[in-house]
């Protein structure tokens, strides 16, 4: 992919308020104003109350020490979208809060994720947090500001855990063409899974900034055709600039989707030396209740493809552990779904996925960038991934949503992930057991 050259301040969130100005006076001059509803008559809240049991089983020795890590926490996650008062500019709100709380989990089995550690390395009994966003809207053209999730392939907010991850920052969306939706985005502050405030830092595999940001910009292209797309570029300042472009196709009951970035290091290259093209290749076809899943994916670089956000890897092989991201990875992944509605028991679902990963080499990493990092104790740099890596995984997943009566929307969730890698892949041998049952609670419009 060619290396586009344009000046950092063009991802600055200046121009997100010239192009919400320049699109909005547009289709205001295109099109009538249309009927919105008010700021309380169109506003919903929802509360979830998540469940989270979380065990890891390590078959090999772990920097921690630990051989087995398991917790247990309730959280209750509530939302607040307001509509928008009217008038050519329309305001509106959107907050929300955090309650996560232990149920169980000592010092020796602490350090899954689901609980922030205290001084003395054991889970918080309990933590909480809360944030929102000031929105504007004209025509069909929305700027957030505050703090909020985020879902672009280039950034993108994970909800893996007891809480869901959330960004500072600004956020326009723009869908002023029915084939077009527009985003971008500038962000200087990330909250954690498993933090109560937000910090100005992100990290990645290898790469972690202090007091950086991230910027992006790109597009969904004919996301609800047979054939569609999306181009993205993003930067994190003075780390990388990232490219992202996606082709997906439907043909009857046959899904096929391609993905391709490209990763090159900026400014003062805080991570190192980077030149990492990644792509994923699959196809899926239904039959009837089930689905039949073929992935290829291939990472080319002397360093992994990384990324900040704990979901912004759109790749095919980036499943439940493992991304399949390392130096020269080439991974290929076999997948079945079947939808047990179909033979009696409506709202049950089950997975089961293979990916095995070889050829990885991160000896040729740039040597004292984060991925080689200079080993003060040995005198010698320590690449986090040797030469000759492989791993695979496996993943179960059993799935049921109550279709109706008092619990309707009750889901539980039931899964297990096997994790094996060699020495020079440098990942954990892993049994991993989930189970998460989530109850939202919705009210509105008011």
């Amino acid at each position: 992919m060619a290396h586009a050259r344009y000046s950092p301040a063009t991802l600055r969130p200046f121009w997100l308020l010239a192009l919400l100005t320049g699109s909005a006076t547009s289709a205001m001059a295109a099109q009538p104003p249309k009927e919105i509803p008010g700021f309380l008559e169109d506003a919903n809240l929802q509360v979830l109350s998540r469940n989270f049991y979380l065990n890891n089983d390590y078959r090999s020795p772990t920097p921690s020490g630990k051989s087995y890590k398991a917790e247990w926490a309730q959280g209750f996650i509530a939302s607040f979208e307001s509509g928008f008062t009217p008038g050519a500019l329309g305001v509106g709100i959107d907050a929300h809060g955090f309650l996560g709380l232990k149920l169980d989990g000592g010092k020796g089995h602490s350090g899954t994720g689901l609980l922030p550690l205290d001084d003395d390395g054991r889970g918080e009994n309990s933590y909480s947090s809360a944030g929102g966003a000031l929105k504007f809207k004209t025509s069909n053209t929305t700027l957030a500001v505050g703090e909020m999730t985020v879902e672009t392939p280039v950034f993108d907010t994970a909800d893996k855990r007891l809480q869901p991850e959330y960004a500072s920052g600004l956020l326009l969306s723009s869908k002023e063409l029915a084939w077009l939706d527009l985003q971008a985005g500038h962000f200087s502050a990330f909250k954690n899974q498993d933090a109560s405030t937000s910090r100005g830092d992100f990290s990645g595999y290898g790469a972690t900034t202090r007091n950086h940001d991230i910027d992006f910009i790109g597009a969904d292209l004919l996301s609800d055709q047979p054939v569609g797309g999306a181009v993205y570029a993003s930067e994190l300042s003075d780390t990388w600039r990232q490219y992202y472009a996606n082709l997906h196709v439907t043909v009857s009951n046959l899904f096929l989707d391609g993905n391709l970035y490209h990763t090159r290091d900026q400014g003062k290259a805080a991570a190192g030396a980077i030149d990492t093209t990644a792509y994923s290749l699959s196809g899926k076809y239904r039959l009837d209740a089930q689905a039949f899943t073929l992935a290829y994916q291939k990472i080319n670089g002397d360093t992994p493809f990384d990324f900040v956000g704990g979901d912004s890897i759109y790749l095919a092989n980036s499943i439940k552990y493992a991304d399949f991201n390392g130096p020269g990875e080439r991974s290929w992944q076999a997948r079945y779904d079947l939808d047990l509605g179909t033979l009696g028991i409506p709202g049950l679902s089950f997975m089961a996925r293979y990916v095995t990963g070889r050829g990885i080499d991160g000896s040729h990493a740039p040597q004292g960038g984060v991925y080689n990092p200079f080993d003060r104790d040995s005198g010698t740099y320590r690449p986090q991934q040797g030469d000759g890596g492989r791993h695979w995984e496996r993943d179960l997943d059993l799935h049921y949503v109550v279709q109706s009566g008092p619990a309707k929307d009750l889901s539980l969730q039931l899964s297990h992930v096997t994790h094996r890698a060699n020495d020079a892949q440098a990942g954990d041998d892993i049994d991993r057991l989930y189970v998460v049952i989530q109850y939202p609670l919705k009210w509105g419009p008011f």
